[in-house]
């Protein structure tokens, strides 16, 4: 059997953001969002999953590029003199390479990230993290300890696609091949864990667009399995790029959900779209 969830990052960050996750949900292949507790359109984001039911929710733990939930003063490891978490991953990873990260401070923000969408009366079916922070060793076990009190059934492993897009050269092969070993190990931790993790991922990870030609690729070469794909739509580019500081065709990863042709595909190959909850199990019932 061949399924494939489709999930929107950055769901809450913006306004533009939530309503290509509400269209693709409702016009396309998307089945599946991770909200940002920190994004300023969270509110937003939470009143379109109620009514969406064919959306299942994850939580995109952030701890780089946003803002935190608890105050400042309670995390000082894990924000700047502004307040707000540091601008990317490779900023907090040298970061945390130099010992100033305390993991009690990041427990307690995904803690207080979890509680908020809770708080909100909204169920999280998985969890992932903005731009990976959660494969970093250390912060994973903080993770997964944290998705089994919360009875999140759920984790992402990204695994990276090592030639996929344009390719960088040594540096961003270097870079793809850590992440891939680094999800490998989220993986094989939380599968003991009793986490469901999906066998196979897929997404761009340096910051391309997953366009149409991208994912029919994807679809086309479905292998058997659940496949996570990993997309960042939006309905407007410029004022993305503007309000979030990120210059990508967000644009044109709605379109690819929207896709006449992906649809067909799917009808055609038998392939099921589904949200995390189709990986079964619950860890509701234990202690």
């Amino acid at each position: 059997m061949k399924r494939i969830i489709v999930n929107a990052d950055d769901f809450g960050r913006h306004v533009r953001i939530n309503e290509a996750v509400e269209r693709g949900a409702v016009e396309g292949v998307l089945r599946s969002a991770t909200l940002m507790a920190g994004g300023r359109a969270f509110a937003d984001a939470a009143e379109r999953v109620r009514r969406l039911p064919q959306l299942g929710l994850g939580i995109h733990f952030t701890l780089v590029d946003g803002f935190p939930i608890l105050p400042p003063a309670e995390i000082p490891s894990l924000v700047d003199e502004n307040g707000v978490f540091l601008p990317n991953y490779g900023a907090f990873s040298k970061h945390y390479a130099k010992g100033g990260v305390r993991l009690a401070e990041v427990r307690a923000e995904l803690s207080a990230q979890i509680r908020k969408i809770e708080n909100a009366g909204l169920r999280i079916d998985h969890a992932d993290s903005h731009q990976h922070m959660h494969a970093l060793p250390g912060i994973v076990e903080v993770v997964i300890g944290l998705c089994r009190e919360a009875k999140i059934p759920a984790l992402r492993a990204p695994f990276a696609p090592l030639f996929a897009g344009s390719f960088g050269g040594f540096g961003q092969f270097i870079g793809r091949v850590g992440l891939s070993l680094l999800a490998k190990n989220a993986a094989s931790l939380a599968r003991k864990a009793g986490l469901f993790v999906p066998e196979h991922f897929a997404g761009i990870v340096a910051g391309e667009a997953v366009d149409e030609a991208a994912l029919l690729a994807v679809l086309k070469g479905l292998k058997e399995g659940t496949t996570e794909v990993m997309m960042h739509p939006g309905t407007a580019n410029e004022e993305l790029a503007r309000d979030c500081g990120w210059r990508h065709d967000f644009e044109a990863e709605l379109a690819a959900i929207l896709s006449a042709r992906a649809a067909q595909i799917l009808a055609e190959e038998g392939i099921e779209a589904v949200n995390f909850q189709a990986l079964g199990g619950s860890l509701e019932n234990e202690s």
